[in-house]
């Protein structure tokens, strides 16, 4: 149950760093996966402080907090760096296989 709860925070804090704002209720579907294991999800997310709880249109919404946002942008850009080097890599091998066979 607690590697259960554990992958649905992991699920839930990329879903909030992809998707920002969202309604509480909204989540299980999103993330596929049952009520009570993404309500205790949130609840050690924001333990942790790395969500924040709003109230929109009498709906409660939680969003990942200011910090966690800069971290998960981080990521994805160190990610994107290193796919961009993992290509350019590939290019210049191809580039020397094609040189040496002439």
């Amino acid at each position: 149950m607690k590697e259960k709860v554990i992958e649905a925070a992991g699920k839930t804090w990329q879903f909030l760093g992809k998707n920002g704002e969202t309604a509480v209720s909204d989540l299980p579907k999103f993330i596929k996966e049952k009520d009570e294991i993404v309500l205790q999800a949130l609840g050690w997310l924001a333990r942790e402080d790395k969500i924040n709880y709003l109230n929109k249109n009498k709906r409660d919404i939680v969003a990942l907090a200011e910090s966690e946002l800069g971290a998960f942008n981080s990521i994805i850009q160190n990610a994107q760096a290193q796919a961009q080097a993992s290509q350019a890599e590939a290019k210049q091998k191809i580039k020397a296989r094609s040189a040496s066979r002439i």
